[in-house]
């Protein structure tokens, strides 16, 4: 199955409420350090609601943490960014995959973009420079599990 990774998160509700979706699709979820907030913060916990005792999280100290484990894992790294070159409807989602989203200031970091097998991009109107990072990661998610079947 799928997996979420968020790559230096900032905004507690943001990763509170992408928890939830991931409790409710029983979907890892894997956050990267540097946090822009402790993993005790209250708003983190609201937005998650008591859903936090359902979702398999994983925590990384850094990229490089993260990178290893992932290596050794396996799967391809699928990262979601604006300047991403394929829509994500165009592409063909494995159970294998790591759903990377970056922080919602900074997006990711270019050199673990380069790593990625794919970027894909998530289409809009050319008026709003990005989609909030919750929702960006139900739109993926849900689309993966759609195309591998899962609901």
């Amino acid at each position: 199955m799928p997996r979420v990774v968020l790559v230096h998160p900032q905004i507690p509700p943001n990763t509170g409420n992408i928890a939830r979706t991931c409790a409710a699709t029983d979907t890892e979820l894997h956050l990267v350090a540097p946090l822009g907030f402790e993993i005790s913060d209250r708003y983190l916990k609201r937005a998650g609601l008591d859903y936090w005792n359902h979702v398999r999280l994983h925590y990384h100290p850094n990229l490089e943490h993260f990178q290893q484990m992932q290596q050794e894992q396996s799967g391809r790294l699928v990262s979601f960014s604006v300047s991403g070159t394929e829509n994500y409807t165009d592409f063909s989602f494995a159970d294998s995959d790591w759903l990377v989203f970056g922080s919602e200031t900074d997006g990711l970091p270019k050199e673990l973009l380069t790593d990625c097998d794919a970027v894909l991009r998530i289409p809009m109107n050319s008026n709003v420079r990005s989609l909030n990072l919750a929702v960006s990661v139900a739109i993926a998610l849900y689309e993966s599990h759609r195309q591998l079947g899962y609901f």
